[in-house]
């Protein structure tokens, strides 16, 4: 997993409106939240969490943007039942999930696995990492977010 200090090189992504964006792009701060599943419920409680203060999230000056290796049909669905204001990447090829180093080995129910794991990276204007949330609170991330940024 990245750390903090580390800088992204520039890498092109999808997101849900099928259009191209490049992350990091110089002189825009990013707040990355890596999830496993979309319609899932700990991926629906943090999204929800981000959604309603996303707001006062994009009042400090960050991008904000919702990964996982899900498709953009599943992205668009995940932003319908729960009216997510904030794009979804859909990182189908494993682009930045290998890149932030949040692509390994889960367990779930005794059953090994290849998966996303859960993790927030804030990026400074540079494209340096500044904070990384290793241990999210699904219920509360949109308040741990506040609590580093305010």
């Amino acid at each position: 997993m990245l750390t903090v200090g580390e800088k992204l090189s520039s890498i092109k992504v999808k997101i849900q409106d099928n259009s191209e964006i490049t992350i990091p792009e110089k002189g825009k701060k990013y707040i990355l939240f890596f999830y496993p599943k979309d319609n899932t419920p700990g991926c629906t409680a943090e999204a929800c969490s981000i959604r309603d203060e996303y707001q006062a999230i994009k009042k400090l000056g960050y991008e904000l943007y919702g990964v996982s290796v899900d498709s953009i049909k599943s992205h668009l669905k995940f932003i319908d039942n729960h009216q997510l204001p904030f794009p979804l990447i859909s990182d189908e090829e494993k682009t930045l999930v290998e890149a932030f180093g949040v692509w390994g080995k889960k367990k779930f129910m005794g059953r090994e696995y290849m998966g996303t794991n859960r993790a927030t990276f804030i990026l400074d204007d540079s494209g340096a990492i500044t904070h990384v949330i290793d241990k999210v609170d699904t219920k509360n991330a949109a308040q741990q977010l506040l609590d580093i940024l305010a």
